[in-house]
């Protein structure tokens, strides 16, 4: 069946919500212009990224502080209250998840996450227990889609390529595992996972 070995969840957008609009829809107040302006001016995600990719969120604030003054305390905001950006677990991939522990399947996760902001949902979801291994990329300090994220996984799984399959929302992640030679899953919601799962011979019976 497929020879898989190791079943590797993304987080942000599979696993969890995670959006910085949860937190600034509370401070814009309904001017939803408003916070999609700012959010393009400061260049929101480029920024962030790059606390993915290991810089400190210090480092990060203040030069963003620097480069635009006027939203300075939006831009702290977003470091002393990120937990507010995660909207919870997206409950039928837990469900998927969960099914695939029952059955023995090995599972891991690999996230485009700061190091810093991870632990503090770590111990609040359950399902982190279930990876046999979390890498990020805060950790290792390069984001997907770069290659040298998915040479890590690899090394860390111990398997070829061919035998990892990656679920992720991100087509941009997919292609760069699919030129790594990993199997794919391009994540679109719980139905289509399971549907996808099945066509490859993994099917499941408790889902959400």
């Amino acid at each position: 069946m497929n020879g898989l070995k190791l079943i590797v969840f993304d987080f942000g957008g599979v696993l969890l919500n995670w959006d910085p609009r949860f937190l600034y829809r509370k401070v814009f107040d309904g001017n939803e212009a408003g916070m999609e302006r700012f959010l393009k001016e400061v260049d929101f995600y480029s920024w962030n990224a790059l606390q993915d990719a290991g810089r400190s969120f210090g480092e990060g604030v203040a030069a963003a502080c620097v480069a635009h003054p006027e939203h300075c305390e939006l831009i702290r905001m977003y470091h002393e209250r990120w937990s507010e950006s995660i909207g919870g677990a997206i409950e039928g991939t837990v469900e998927i998840a969960r099914g695939l522990k029952q059955a023995c399947w090995r599972l891991a996760g690999l996230s485009n996450w700061s190091a810093e902001t991870f632990p503090l949902m770590r111990d609040r979801y359950e399902f982190f227990n279930w990876l046999e291994f979390i890498l990020l990329s805060g950790e290792v300090k390069v984001n997907k889609p770069e290659r040298r994220i998915f040479e890590i996984l690899l090394e860390r799984a111990g398997c070829p390529a061919e035998s990892c399959l990656l679920i992720d929302d991100s087509p941009k992640n997919i292609a760069a595992a699919r030129e790594m030679g990993l199997q794919t899953i391009l994540f679109e919601s719980p139905e289509q996972l399971v549907e996808a799962l099945a066509t490859l011979g993994i099917s499941l019976t408790r889902v959400a």
